[in-house]
């Protein structure tokens, strides 16, 4: 199947009808490659802190996740979360866990065999699956690939995920969109969701984007 098919078979796209729901959506012709918080579902992907430790760079990953999760809760987007077998590898980031639901506990590296996920987002027309986490050639990577299977549009926030090694996060996001995912950032998934700058979440979304990176 074509990732244009793909794209086409998850969830009837271009006449969903809360393409123009959003504030300042155009009538007609919105692109089905926009983030619609509507449509839109957050996975959060094992950033368990003995994980985050052992990355590159983990104090940017911990606040670029954050200030996702924080949108994604203002604009009532659901969010999910995976912990890689938590009894060795311990609990996510303290910093985090305040913004997520229980995570599902998970001994597979992707995400998919836990059923339920898939049951829920379909349930509630939810066919865009935003993707945050660690390790991104392991079970970000695994992850993404099985979400594409399932007929999933599928988006990977760049700078809210990390690898041990730069060339296995390249490597990695090379794969990913060559099987059909869409590469986004912090920023770009924040404004796709607000989509109007009347949005009454607005200001605090530009907050969020005005913020200082750690060590900066």
């Amino acid at each position: 199947m074509t990732v244009v098919n793909r794209r086409l078979q998850a969830g009837s796209l271009q006449n969903d009808k809360h393409l123009n729901s959003l504030p300042g959506a155009a009538a007609l012709n919105a692109s089905i490659e926009r983030l619609d918080r509507h449509r839109s579902a957050l996975l959060v992907v094992d950033l368990q802190q003995r994980l985050l430790d052992v990355m590159r760079d983990p104090a940017r990953i911990v606040w670029n996740a954050r200030r996702v999760l924080e949108a994604a809760n203002l604009f009532s987007v659901p969010i999910a979360a995976s912990e890689q077998y938590p009894e060795r590898l311990g609990e996510t980031a303290a910093s985090l866990q305040p913004l997520l639901p229980t995570p599902n506990a998970k001994r597979s590296f992707s995400v998919l065999p836990c059923d339920e996920l898939l049951e829920t987002w379909r349930a509630d027309s939810r066919s865009q699956i935003v993707v945050i986490g660690i390790e991104t050639h392991v079970c970000v990577l695994q992850t993404v690939l099985d979400l594409l299977a399932e007929g999933f549009q599928t988006h990977v926030v760049v700078d809210a995920t990390s690898s041990r090694s730069q060339s296995d996060q390249d490597i990695a996001l090379r794969r990913m969109s060559d099987a059909g995912a869409t590469l986004t950032t912090v920023e770009m998934a924040l404004f796709e969701w607000c989509a109007d700058s009347r949005d009454p979440q607005f200001k605090q979304i530009s907050a969020l984007v005005r913020e200082t990176p750690p060590g900066e």
